[in-house]
Order: structure tokens, then C-alpha cells, then sequence
């Protein structure tokens, strides 16, 4: 819904935001590619113009809600400058494959996304921006609201632990009151705490205007990683259990090795920032 109420035209949105709102249609956002996916820039899928609008070509990959959306957001470049496209599931030449086999996220729908001579009319072009600022600051939106998530992984883990730790009982009392557990649980608290002091700065920021990428980087980077910690503590304190799904750390534990990739890697968010501290850029080219 973003790029399309940041950049659409009043007519895209009046088309497509009031169903999305009302739940009634899904979209889809089509950056990612087989072959850039830290590097968006790279992407190979084009655009061109023809008679009656324009002529996509290319593969996107690891969508979200690929193949069951109503519309999808294609970024492409045309005539080497990115910009975005609205494409109707029921596009000719448009078709969407699930990707099956994932460990984690597997209550999400992932698709790869094949554009072969679609042809879409001249309204399907967002208006309002062009370049790499269309797709990153959506991106933005994204990293923003994980960051928040994250922390509700951090929350649903711990909790479990501390129960599960206050009800088993081993050699003469609850594991709860044995130092080591006790150790891994206030290193959760601790780091659940400080991930919402973050996140609640991150929103005044953001209700000021006043929110920057690189804040939004150091919130994702700092949370999930956390969140991958913490699930991975709730696991040690389930033990054997912790790996059945009787429980949910084991599940929080592998989404969150997906997350930590999704919307930008850890190590991408890492450069982000360090080219904000130092004024020197990592990234080549």
C-alpha cells in the first residue's frame, strides 16, 4: 500500500487502496531478483515504451504474497532509470510460482515472480517518483515496523521460558531458580528492555519527521538480532522441547534467522551505519 499512496496517482489509489484497507485485495512489492538482492540497484528486469503503455521482461524472487496478491509493484528500469509498475495478477505474460521447501516463515506464501512481454497501459507507471528513492524508502517503511516485531518474537520467547522454567522441576527445585537460567533470563529481560526504549524513540522520531534510514538500520539490525539471540536462549531453557512444536521458540528461532536476512542483512545494515559514523562508504561502486 505504501508505494502506491507515496507515489501512486489519485486514480491508482482510488483503484487499489480502499480494498487493501478493507482487507478485501493483497498486493505484492517486486524488488528483489534471483541475482540482487543486497544490491537492488543491479536488478535486470526492464521496462520499455510501446504502443499503448509499456513492456516489462524479468524475474523477481522470494515475494511475499507473490502469488495470491491482486496487483503486484514491479520495479524496473526504463531506459536505465527504476521506477514502478502496477501489474494485475491476470496481466498476460505474467505469472507467479510458489517457493516451497522453506524451514522457516512457513505460514507465508513465497513466490517468484515471471514477466514475459506484459504489456501494461500508460496508467500502471507510479507518477510520483523515480530511481532507487522509490523502492528504498518503502523498504524503509518495512524495516521500521520489523523492528517493532522483532520485539514481540522477544517478548513471546521469554515468556514461554519463564514459564516452562517456574514449571520444571529438576533434582530439588524449578530450573527457574538455578543461577545459569536465571542468568539467560535476565540477559532476555535486559535486551527486551532495551529493544523497546529503542523502538519507542524510533516512533517519536518518526511522529516529528524527524526518523532517518540509518536510525532504522541500527533499530532492525540491533532487535533482530536479539530476537535471534533470545529464541535461541528460549530453546537452551525448553531443552529437548524446545525443538518440538508443542512449543513456540523453535518456530520464533528459525523465522528470525529469515528476518535477520529479510529487508536487509545484518551486514548490510551494519555498513549502513558505520558509513553514517565514519562518513565513509563500504559499498563499492
Amino acid at each position: 500500500m505504501y508505494p502506491i499512496w507515496a507515489f501512486g496517482s489519485e486514480e491508482q489509489k482510488q483503484t487499489w487502496l480502499p480494498g487493501m484497507a478493507a482487507g478485501k485485495l493483497l498486493g505484492c512489492f517486486g524488488l528483489t531478483e534471483p541475482d540482487h538482492g543486497s544490491n537492488p540497484s543491479g536488478m535486470l528486469t526492464t521496462a520499455r515504451k510501446a504502443a499503448g503503455g509499456y513492456v516489462l521482461n524479468g524475474t523477481k524472487r522470494w515475494i511475499t504474497n507473490g502469488s495470491i496478491a491482486h496487483v503486484a509493484v514491479v520495479w524496473a528500469k526504463l531506459d536505465g532509470v527504476v521506477r514502478g509498475f502496477l501489474v494485475p495478477r491476470d496481466t498476460p505474460g505474467f505469472t507467479a510460482r510458489d517457493i516451497h521447501g522453506k524451514w522457516s516463515l512457513r505460514a507465508s506464501v513465497t513466490s517468484e515472480l515471471i514477466l514475459e512481454d506484459v504489456l501494461v497501459g500508460e496508467d500502471a507507471i507510479l507518477p510520483g517518483v523515480s530511481g532507487m528513492k522509490g523502492p528504498l524508502s518503502c523498504l524503509n517503511q518495512a524495516r521500521f515496523g520489523i523492528a517493532f516485531g522483532a520485539v514481540g518474537s522477544m517478548i513471546a520467547c521469554y515468556d514461554e521460558a519463564l514459564r516452562y522454567a517456574r514449571d520444571r522441576v529438576q533434582f530439588s527445585r524449578p530450573i527457574a531458580g538455578y543461577q545459569l537460567v536465571q542468568q539467560k533470563l535476565v540477559e532476555m529481560v535486559s535486551e527486551i528492555t532495551k529493544a523497546q526504549l529503542l523502538c519507542v524513540q524510533l516512533g517519536r522520531l518518526k511522529d516529528r519527521g524527524a526518523l532517518r534510514p540509518q536510525q532504522v538500520s541500527l533499530a532492525k539490525r540491533n532487535n533482530v538480532f536479539w530476537a535471534r539471540e533470545i529464541a535461541r536462549m528460549a530453546r537452551d531453557i525448553l531443552g529437548a522441547n524446545g525443538v518440538t512444536e508443542d512449543y513456540q521458540c523453535g518456530r520464533h528461532m528459525l523465522n528470525m534467522e529469515s528476518v535477520y536476512t529479510y529487508e536487509g542483512t545484518n551486514d548490510i545494515h551494519t555498513l549502513v551505519v558505520g558509513q553514517d559514523v565514519t562518513g565513509l562508504s563500504a559499498f563499492d561502486g
